[in-house]
């Protein structure tokens, strides 16, 4: 591993729990990681403690082959090599878009500083910016202009606090793809903070969900979204909700009793006896459900949100129980009405049932 954090504990003193609690995570190099959570999970401080921002009460952090955080051991923000893009970018209003990026390249010389300069400003597509001042450019230019100062003097790693957080929720993902791939043509490992699902998932190799200062998951975005290791990553990550379920066994097969019928034919589906009795919760996401008039299971619509392409829908079964569907947005069905729906789970995700 490139950047390695084993066990990493940040607590503020006067807090009733660490920031950070027992952390273990790994970057190759050129990869792209992104921490998400919900806001007060301990995402951000734990990006300030590998900048060396903060500094760890146990656990190590390792750079390439070097410890910058461990027993004993604080090596400096400044001694680091780490380049950070802030939210609010940061830029220095009175200096234009060239000596912005310049602003980390002063051991080079004039020559080699403006080559620098320009190699990294095409990189991130403004090239022909360089006059121009920060007020000058728009927000997502703004922060591409973030990123090539930070890229300028080679980091070893690239630090991201939620960078773009200030933009339209438009430009938000579009941008994001567009980073992974600057990221990718410089070949960074990067660090990333978000809250925003989307943008996790269009720019990170690797995704982290954090919860109160515990790192739930490290994986990819599939593993994340089919294979959940933990109930808050289930509930955290994509739309869905839990249904009390039965698991039994009929001849060879496995078969999953809901409230929508039988479920079966499904991936990694646990044994009857991992549970007592079988019984357990199953998470149905709005894409296991289809919109079926022909089905026996109906449901009323209880809630809608139009999406552009598709309607988010809440829908309530006649055991009371709730389930959500994607349906696609010519299906206009009006709330309060009931439609019929059945469920289709390739992968089926059950864990203990609620208290």
């Amino acid at each position: 591993m490139f950047l390695d954090l084993s066990r990493l504990v940040v607590h503020y003193d006067g807090q009733p729990r660490p920031a950070v609690n027992g952390v273990s995570l790994g970057l190759q190099i050129g990869e792209i990681g992104v921490l998400i959570g919900p806001s007060g999970c301990g995402k951000t401080t734990l990006l300030r403690a590998v900048a060396g921002l903060e500094r760890a009460q146990a656990g190590s952090i390792l750079l390439g082959s070097e410890t910058v955080s461990g027993s004993g051991v604080h090596i400096p923000a400044e001694q680091r090599r780490i380049g950070m893009v802030f939210q609010d970018y940061a830029l220095f209003p009175h200096l234009d878009v060239g000596q912005n990026v310049a602003f980390g390249l002063p051991h080079l010389r004039p020559a080699e500083r403006e080559l620098r300069i320009s190699e990294v400003l095409d990189m991130v597509g403004l090239g022909q910016s360089q006059r121009r001042y920060p007020h000058e450019l728009s927000g997502g230019q703004q922060q591409r202009v973030a990123l090539a100062r930070a890229l300028a003097p080679w980091p070893r790693l690239l630090l991201l606090d939620e960078p773009f957080s200030n933009l339209d929720v438009d430009l938000r993902e579009r941008l994001a793809h567009e980073v992974r791939a600057i990221l990718k043509q410089a070949g960074a490992t990067a660090l990333l903070v978000t809250h925003d699902q989307l943008e996790a998932f269009a720019i990170g190799d690797r995704i982290g969900v954090m919860h109160e200062g515990e790192l739930h998951q490290w994986d990819d975005a599939y593993e994340l979204y089919h294979r959940p290791a933990t109930r808050f990553v289930a509930d955290f990550i994509g739309h869905g909700v839990f249904t009390r379920a039965q698991i039994t066994q009929q001849g060879d097969d496995v078969v999953v009793r809901t409230a929508l019928g039988d479920l079966s034919d499904v991936l990694e589906c646990p044994l009857p006896g991992a549970y007592p009795d079988g019984v357990c919760d199953v998470l149905l996401r709005a894409d296991d459900i289809v919109h079926d008039d022909a089905a026996p299971v109906k449901a009323q619509i209880v809630r809608k949100a139009f999406r552009g392409s598709e309607f988010l829908y809440t829908l309530q079964l006649r055991s009371g129980e709730t389930v959500m569907a994607h349906v696609p947005s010519h299906h206009d069905h009006a709330l309060g009405e009931w439609i019929g729906i059945r469920a289709e789970v390739d992968h089926v995700v059950t864990f203990p049932t609620a208290t």
